[in-house]
Formats: C-alpha cells, sequence, structure tokens
C-alpha cells in the first residue's frame, strides 16, 4: 500500500488514474475483508473445540480400524487401572476410621 505522500502513477505530483485508485480500494476491502473472516475463524471458540472433538474421535476411530487389539487392550488396560485407583483409595480411607489407636 501506498501512502498519501507517496509518488503515483504520474511521479512527481503523487496523482493517480481514478481506476488504479478504485481498483486499490477494491483490493484492501477485499484484505480487510479475509482479515476479519480469519479473525471471526480465531475467536469462534465453541467450533474450534467442535473441531478438535472431532479430529480426536476420528484419530481414535482410524487407530482403532488399523489395530483393533491394541486400542482394545490399552482400554482395558486404563478401566484397570481406574478400578484398582478406587479400591486403593476407598481401602485407605476404610483403614483410618477403623483403626482402635487413633484418636478422635
Amino acid at each position: 500500500m501506498s501512502g498519501p505522500g507517496a509518488a503515483g502513477a504520474d511521479g512527481a505530483n503523487g496523482a493517480k488514474d481514478p481506476d488504479a485508485i478504485k481498483a486499490e480500494i477494491d483490493a484492501t476491502r477485499a484484505q480487510l475483508g479475509r482479515t476479519v473472516d480469519e479473525l471471526s475463524r480465531r475467536l469462534d471458540v465453541p467450533s474450534r473445540a467442535k473441531e478438535g472433538v472431532y479430529r480426536a474421535r476420528d484419530t481414535a476411530v482410524e487407530t482403532y480400524r488399523e489395530s483393533p487389539p491394541v486400542v482394545l487392550g490399552a482400554a482395558l488396560a486404563l478401566v484397570a487401572l481406574t478400578v484398582g485407583l478406587v479400591v486403593w483409595r476407598s481401602r485407605r480411607s476404610d483403614s483410618g476410621r477403623t483403626d482402635p489407636r487413633r484418636k478422635r
């Protein structure tokens, strides 16, 4: 873009052809429209979150299709770990309540 004091098509006097000015305005308007669209897209958090969820889901489905036993094994390991942690915490909290040496 050129500033108001920049030399135009005529050289030293800075005068420009009206068609060139209109073309520059149209180009600037188009660029501004693209910039606004890009900013709107970046600031649309719910839409970006949905895109992330869809991407994660597609990745999981694709991984499952490539090697189902590995995915099932990992899921079972995760479930077993979760159950183990729940049981461990419940036993740990129960043991503190039934300890006769513990003062209340």
